[in-house]
């Protein structure tokens, strides 16, 4: 498979570890975890990046902005599965510690992302 520009961002790169150690946590987990919050959990991980790469693809920087919104929403949602699933015991503090700070990156480089992207009138 060849590579496309999305692959080349650093916003990307990073969503992309995020949900690989995500995938990795919930891999491990229990039948009723896995079905229930690791589903939404793994789900919105995955849009983060998904949303980035459908972005580039769209050809408009209007088009662009509006995924890279939706993949900060998407990051949001996993901040709050995050959250859950550490207040229901299924992550320890040491994989809180991992993830963490790849939270606490992406969430400033995408909004630094969306802003690099064009210009739009309000």
């Amino acid at each position: 498979m060849g590579k496309t520009n999305f692959e080349d961002l650093q916003v990307y790169q990073l969503a992309e570890r995020l949900c690989d150690m995500v995938w990795a946590v919930v891999a491990g987990w229990d039948h009723f975890a896995k079905d229930t919050i690791g589903k939404q959990i793994v789900r919105s991980a995955d849009s983060i990046g998904a949303n980035i790469s459908e972005g580039t693809g769209r050809g408009s920087f209007q088009d662009n902005r509006r995924f890279v919104k939706i993949a900060r929403g998407s990051l949001n949602e996993t901040q709050h599965w995050l959250r859950r699933a550490y207040k229901r015991k299924l992550l320890t503090k040491e994989q809180v510690s991992e993830l963490s700070p790849l939270v606490d990156e992406l969430a400033p480089k995408l909004n630094a992302y969306l802003n690099s992207i064009g210009s739009t009138k309000k």
